[in-house]
């Protein structure tokens, strides 16, 4: 058998996993299998609809800062008492849809990291979602405009293509960028109309990449999230 080599803690912080399936036990054994590649594990609303708020305390558990990718569009509110709720739980990175306007997503922030601090954990990071990487016909001037609202929120980053990231990076160099849609070059896109590989994504200046089934349906899912972290390290 081949023996894979992990990856160091700093590149395992810079990769999520993303655990996009209906089951706690098997986003467990997936979690579990490429832990030593990955040091975020991104928790949807497949999975969460599915086995609710203990997941995040599991994969918890298991090692992993867990990103709740919820993408929370509604009154400020709800968003507010929503993210307070996920703070308080745990999760290091909470996604808002950035089209909502800065009020719901600073109500978003607020209550994130209101939720954190009264649970005695240390401040996640609100992400704003710019585009869509399924969205191809976005106009131009979104991007600049979803931004904007992100940075008066004060969001600490946004969610967006490998191709927007250094326009994001030039209008505001401090936010995160986190890219999903990331492919190894020669396996299926998917739905992810504006995939990237992984080496494009980090060469545009992506802070964080998103991996799912490039990995998780990969034939050997050890063997391809190795060659993931080596061709980023």
């Amino acid at each position: 058998m081949t023996v894979v080599d992990p990856a160091p803690p700093e590149l395992r912080s810079r990769l999520a996993l993303a655990l996009d399936v209906d089951d706690a036990v098997e986003a467990q054994r997936l979690a579990a299998q490429l832990r030593p590649w990955f040091g975020v594990a991104k928790v949807g609303l497949e999975l969460f609809s599915a086995a609710g708020p203990r997941i995040v305390q599991n994969l918890i558990d298991d090692g992993y800062d867990v990103f709740a990718d919820l993408k929370m569009a509604d009154i400020p509110t709800t968003v507010n008492r929503a993210a307070r709720v996920l703070g308080a739980i745990g999760v290091s990175y909470l996604t808002l849809h950035a089209f909502v306007g800065p009020d719901v997503l600073r109500a978003g922030v607020e209550g994130l990291v209101e939720g954190a601090d009264k649970a005695g954990l240390p401040p996640p990071t609100a992400l704003a979602v710019t585009i869509l990487t399924s969205d191809t016909g976005a106009p131009p001037h979104i991007l600049a405009r979803r931004l904007a609202f992100a940075v008066e929120a004060r969001c600490s980053g946004v969610v967006c293509a490998a191709a927007d990231v250094r326009e994001i990076k030039e209008l505001a160099p401090r936010m995160m960028a986190v890219v999903p849609g990331v492919r190894p070059a020669g396996t299926p896109k998917h739905d992810q109309l504006r995939a990237a590989t992984p080496t494009e994504a980090i060469a545009a200046g992506a802070d964080m990449l998103v991996v799912g089934r490039a990995v998780t349906a990969a034939p050997n899912r050890e063997a391809a999230a190795a060659a993931l972290a080596a061709s980023i390290s």
